[in-house]
């Protein structure tokens, strides 16, 4: 991406877009006052662009570098970090060990890079002992790592930014707006001329139609493995692993897309279901969420 910040005005309302959390984020906002579409999205990428310092894997100077280090010592948290580890922990319990923030270190031996290129079990295996909450010690608002383990909260991390941005706008401005970042999106409507925003489900598959949606009020994430797979054998290796045994979950869903209150709901329910491998659909109607599965 080589632009930092664009805003235009189109059909009535300011579009604003930014680099951030390896996509693009985009704000639609139901004015006509670039100023004030200016002063938004200022504001909303100064806390995405915090979000993403704060919390990235990919940085060596941030807190979830510090907690990475810490060797077996305790860390005590601030109130928000605090918050999203308590809320990961809620979501392992409930998945049954399924969503463990500390399984990032798998990616040291998966590369889903569209190529037919598999791990070895005994690279696998080596990792193992080093993933798995109940292995943490967490004492909120103090965590302590044993030595090896790292925790990795990119699962929910742009889901939260979206629902912190989405708040922070609505402190400001109590029009209708839509926070889409690379599809995980949060909408507040209906517009001044009584219209939602046209909202689109990811296309995933050959044959696929694109579902179009009018969203005015709620949240929309997607999962799947539409970009990071494997392909070896006639075998499609999506990119959602299970922690429990290092390898990618079986007969899940090439992709679903939840409608949900908050974003961070939306993405933490579409995440689950292809965990849940073959019975994903069967969850998702146990939520009682509104949600397309594509198994194409």
């Amino acid at each position: 991406m080589d632009f930092e910040f664009q805003l235009t005005q189109s059909d009535g309302y300011c579009r604003v877009n930014f680099p951030a959390m390896a996509c693009v984020c985009e704000l639609l906002i139901d004015t006509t006052d670039p100023t004030l579409a200016l002063s938004l999205g200022l504001r909303a990428r100064t806390e995405t662009w915090r979000i993403e310092q704060k919390f990235s894997r990919y940085r060596n100077d941030n807190l979830i570098a510090h907690i990475n280090r810490a060797q077996g010592q305790a860390v005590t948290l601030d109130d928000e970090t605090t918050g999203l580890i308590q809320f990961a922990t809620e979501i392992w319990e409930a998945s049954d060990g399924r969503f463990d923030i500390t399984s990032g270190l798998l990616r040291k031996v998966w590369r889903f890079d569209g190529s037919d290129h598999l791990p070895d079990q005994t690279e696998i295996a080596a990792l193992l002992p080093h993933i798995g909450w109940d292995r943490v010690d967490w004492q909120p608002p103090q965590l302590t790592l044993p030595a090896g383990m790292e925790i990795d909260l990119g699962g929910i991390g742009k889901e939260y930014a979206v629902d912190r941005v989405f708040a922070l706008l609505q402190e400001d401005f109590d029009g209708a707006l839509l926070v889409n970042f690379g599809g995980d999106l949060r909408a507040h409507g209906p517009r001044t001329d009584g219209s939602g925003w046209q909202v689109g489900v990811e296309k995933v598959a050959a044959g696929q139609s694109i579902e179009q949606l009018t969203l005015s009020q709620g949240a929309l994430a997607t999962s799947g493995d539409s970009q990071r797979f494997l392909l070896r054998d006639g075998v499609r290796y999506s990119h959602i692993l299970d922690p429990r045994s290092g390898w990618p979950v079986a007969d899940a869903p090439r992709s679903v897309t939840v409608i949900a209150p908050t974003c961070i709901q939306a993405g933490v329910f579409s995440t689950l279901a292809l965990m849940m491998g073959a019975g994903a659909e069967d969850f998702l109607d146990e939520q009682g969420v509104k949600y397309w599965s594509v198994r194409a």
